[in-house]
């Protein structure tokens, strides 16, 4: 039986959408679900009656339609319906005019740009698809556009530009997948298969350089005795025992810290992944919270800049590691981490990875996943802090 009582209106929230990864479908009000399948992929649903038969009609996908923009749509829809027009035709007839790839790419990077954080990311986004897939798709309707098309910005950038080239390949299925998605075409995204038949690129060995883990405490021993801020070499430190990345520390709130219960909640719209990472913090982690605290003052976050309204600027690290003449980076310091987990502990594989707030590449099994193994990984971040300030350092 239906629950009695209003229906719902405008149920869900920006924030909601993000965070829901359980399959099923979920109500916003007035016939208005998103629905989350098995894979995590995420759609939206109206459902509506047309002509007195009730039909269910697809919005599109959060990735390229986002909530408000659902609304508006679905709004726009029920009230054809209502009125006795049929919602699906007026949509067919409206998409009869095929975007060029210019076009649609434009578009799918206007939808997108005000969810990125980083206007540089913002920049390159567009300006890879630009310099490299405009000279030969962009004046081609999306309906006509094929594998080969795709395959003709590929080649010559592929081997050239490896990073760029796959990034370029991954812009432009989203805005095939755009397309499909808003009724412009139909069938398999081109970009499918394209991979298949390109040479594999070489390794371009452009990982963060990492410290060997073995030498990881000597680094601290002398990053307390280098001329830096006391609160800069207790962030550092903090950032090493953690595996965290440098946004993560210097953003890190008080608010986010329970010493009671030794855990830092990172939220997830400051996580890459954009989901919710609890850090288990190691006695040594504990000391430099209490002692952070004291420099701190009244500031809201963990480790402030010379304002306290401020975090420490994110160039922090790498002017210290400069100073220390140290050929190493601060993210590196998360495969000196990785690397010291698989050889010197016998941690199983995806508590590792948890500890670095890996996602699973199998989207399937991460669908399923309803433990971030915590208590495991308070076992090893223990283990990886007790290596670290070891009182013999290692030779």
């Amino acid at each position: 039986m239906k629950a009695a009582g209003r229906h719902p209106e405008k149920a869900l929230s920006a924030v909601k959408v993000k965070s829901l990864s359980t399959p099923g479908r979920y109500t916003d009000g007035n016939g208005l679900y998103l629905v989350v399948d098995p894979s995590g992929a995420k759609r939206w649903v109206l459902r509506t009656v047309i002509n007195h038969k009730r039909s269910d009609i697809g919005l599109g996908g959060l990735s390229v339609v986002p909530l408000a923009e659902a609304r508006d749509e679905a709004a726009r829809l029920r009230k054809i319906a209502r009125r006795g027009g049929d919602p699906l035709a007026e949509r067919r007839a409206a998409r009869r005019v095929v975007p060029v790839f210019e076009v649609a790419a434009k578009t799918v990077f206007d939808s997108h740009k005000q969810s990125w954080k980083n206007a540089k990311h913002a920049a390159q986004w567009i300006g890879t698809l630009e310099d490299y897939a405009f000279p030969v798709l962009a004046q081609k309707p999306v309906d006509q556009i094929q594998s080969a098309d795709v395959l003709n910005c590929m080649t010559p950038i592929w081997l050239a530009k490896p990073e760029t080239a796959r990034r370029v390949l991954q812009r432009i299925r989203t805005v095939m997948d755009w397309t499909k998605a808003s009724g412009f075409r139909g069938g398999d995204n081109p970009v499918d298969g394209v991979l298949k038949v390109l040479p594999k690129q070489k390794d371009t060995g452009t990982h963060h350089a990492a410290l060997p883990y073995a030498d990881v405490p000597q680094f601290l021993k002398k990053l307390r005795s280098v001329d830096a801020s006391p609160a800069v070499k207790l962030a550092f430190e903090f950032m090493i025992l953690t595996a965290t990345r440098t946004s993560e520390v210097l953003n890190a709130a008080s608010g986010e810290v329970d010493t009671k219960k030794t855990t830092w909640t990172i939220p997830a719209s400051r996580m890459k992944a954009e989901r919710e990472h609890r850090v288990p913090l190691s006695p040594r982690c504990l000391a430099i919270l209490k002692d952070a605290r004291k420099l701190a003052g009244d500031s809201s976050y963990v480790f402030p800049g010379r304002s306290t309204k401020k975090p420490l600027s994110n160039m922090v690290f790498l002017m210290t590691l400069r100073r220390m003449k140290v050929d190493a980076t601060a993210h590196g310091f998360r495969s000196s981490f990785r690397d010291w987990a698989s050889e010197q502990t016998n941690f199983p594989l995806d508590v590792c990875e948890g500890a670095l707030a890996h996602t699973l590449k199998d989207k399937t099994e991460a669908a399923y996943k309803r433990t971030d193994l915590f208590e495991k990984r308070r076992e090893l971040m223990a283990t990886w802090a007790k290596y670290c300030t070891i009182t013999k350092i290692r030779k």
